[in-house]
């Protein structure tokens, strides 16, 4: 139950009032992107500055005559302002400009109502915009407001405004049991991943900085990429093998934005939890961007809302070839990355990434040379299966001289598995156990 907009419409006039407290100058061009994702064309882009929102039309009087002149000029039907409208404001403007009007945050819904494709990625969605329009339903019902009596006038006791709010409820309520569903069929899967030791990897990032194009990359997936404001918004898993971790989930999720609206981050936390139960964050960053600063402080803002400022993270500095700079490792005092600088486009750096992620998730290992005789065949079949056997000679006495490194839980189990004391077998050896 999508609210869709009705056919044609998208010649917009664009507002953007600049305020003494706004801290986002560069904001203009991410609204003009963000019209352009929604499949707006824009026909004006009108700006100014106000101490304050006017109360009753957030703009002045000079500038909604402006705003009226440029939308009669263009033949324009559309009114989209780079701020947040209170319901009454919104209904105002459409009251005076004779067209209909949306906010930022009608906005974005409209822009994630057209990319939702999974059915949660659908529900969330409605949520969201049942949230959002439930303030302002009078618009729709303004000559029901006040239902009167007399022959064929006498109602179910309630407005027809009262009645499709009570419908709203039963609507968010119904999503709500569903997405709650969702959320512990999502839970139950980390939970197995987690039994099963598997690492978790989230790409994250501000909107457009090419995290999609980088997973399609590491994972051969097709998901869907382009030059938008939140082209992905369904979050997609895939299976990734690494060498010394074995197979880590990598989770593509939706893009972050400055001013991401409250019930947004609300409706869509099934899919934000992806992130929050991460073993790592791969934060990707638009490294050619002029904003690059400002967006990686929006993103960490939304992580510290979704409660997953504490998961470790790995900065993905993407989109190199702009720049026209090698890929490289950034390394901290210990030793350990902490961002890695590549092009998801050409592929350039991508090794290093990979090596990256594996250095950050590398369990501890178990690295020994073993003598194992002959009559000890299980044992050595049973290294071979484990893919732990780095080398083998045999001695003049037949047993076999195995240069073995594999992670230190796999040669837990294998000693349990056989039945075997790592004292006695690594008496006559010199093991070495190391944590990269």
């Amino acid at each position: 139950m999508f609210f869709e907009r009705e056919k044609g419409g998208e010649r917009a006039v664009l507002v953007h009032i600049e305020l003494p407290d706004d801290k986002d100058k560069e904001d203009t061009q991410e609204f003009l992107e963000l019209a352009r994702s929604a499949g707006a064309e824009t026909m004006a882009l009108i700006e100014g500055k106000r101490s304050l929102p006017s109360p009753r039309y957030f703009v002045g009087e000079g500038k909604l005559d402006e705003i009226r002149q440029a939308i009669k000029e263009h033949d324009a039907d559309l009114v989209l302002f780079n701020h947040s409208l209170k319901p009454s404001q919104e209904r105002n403007l459409e009251a005076e400009l004779q067209c209909r009007v949306l906010d930022r945050t009608g906005l974005i819904l409209d822009i994630f109502a057209q990319r939702a494709r999974t059915y949660e990625g659908k529900l969330q969605v409605e949520l969201a915009q049942l949230e959002f329009m439930s303030t302002r339903l009078i618009r729709g019902w303004t000559h029901l407001e006040r239902q009167k009596g007399g022959i064929g006038l006498r109602g179910p006791g309630e407005t027809q405004l009262e009645t499709d709010r009570r419908l709203l409820r039963l609507r968010i309520s119904a999503i709500h049991r569903r997405l709650k569903k969702v959320r512990v069929q999502r839970e139950n899967s980390r939970r197995a991943r987690v039994q099963a030791e598997i690492p978790a990897v989230s790409l994250v990032g501000y909107t457009n900085a090419g995290k999609s194009t980088l997973f399609n990359s590491l994972t051969a997936a097709k998901v869907y990429a382009a030059d938008q404001l939140f082209a992905t918004l369904d979050p997609t898993l895939r299976r990734l093998d690494l060498p010394d971790v074995g197979p880590i989930i990598l989770a593509d999720t939706v893009g972050f934005i400055r001013h991401l609206p409250h019930k947004l981050v609300e409706a869509f936390q099934a899919t934000l939890q992806e992130a929050a139960a991460a073993t790592l964050l791969l934060h990707v960053v638009d490294a050619a961007s002029q904003e690059r600063e400002d967006n990686q402080h929006q993103v960490e803002e939304v992580l510290r809302e979704i409660e997953a400022h504490e998961v470790p993270v790995l900065l993905v500095f993407n989109k190199l070839d702009l720049l026209e700079q090698a890929p490289r490792i950034d390394r901290d005092a210990s030793g350990q990355p902490v961002a890695v600088w590549l092009s998801a486009v050409t592929g350039a750096g991508l090794d290093l990434l990979l090596e990256a992620i594996r250095e950050r998730l590398v369990p501890p290992l178990f690295s020994a040379e073993l003598r194992v005789k002959p009559e000890q065949g299980r044992l050595r079949a049973a290294l071979f299966a484990l893919g732990a056997v780095q080398n083998e000679v045999h001695d003049e006495q037949g047993d076999s001289l195995l240069s073995v490194r594999c992670s230190l839980k796999d040669w837990r189990q294998l000693l349990t598995a056989q039945q075997l004391d790592e004292a006695d077998l690594l008496a006559n050896n010199q093991p070495a156990m190391t944590k990269p």
